[in-house]
C-alpha cells in the first residue's frame, strides 16, 4: 500500500483570501489565491497571494497556472479552469 503524503501545499482560488473565504468559480481571473501548507494533517501556514493573471489582457489562465507552479503548489481547488490553464 502506498504511503500517504504527509506534507502538501494547496492553492484555493478565492475572492478576498483566507480560510473563511469562498472558493472563486473562475481560476484564471480569481482575485487571490489562498495557499495552505499542511504538515502531518495539520495546517501549518496560510498565505494569500494576489493572482498575477487576474487583470491581464490575455492569457490569464496561463499566467495564473504558472504562478501556482512557481509557488510549488501540488493541489488546486477552484471552480472552472480554462483549457489553457489545464495545459499548464
Amino acid at each position: 500500500m502506498d504511503e500517504m503524503k504527509k506534507n502538501m501545499k494547496i492553492a484555493v482560488s478565492t475572492n478576498s483570501g483566507g480560510l473563511d473565504d469562498n472558493v472563486c468559480q473562475i481560476f484564471g481571473r480569481c482575485p487571490v489565491f489562498t495557499i495552505v501548507e499542511v504538515n502531518d494533517g495539520v495546517i501549518s501556514e496560510v498565505s494569500v497571494r494576489n493572482n498575477q493573471g487576474a487583470l491581464s489582457q490575455g492569457g490569464a489562465g496561463i499566467t495564473a497556472a504558472q504562478q501556482i507552479v512557481d509557488e510549488n503548489v501540488e493541489t488546486v481547488i477552484s471552480g472552472n479552469f480554462g483549457p489553457n490553464a489545464l495545459k499548464v
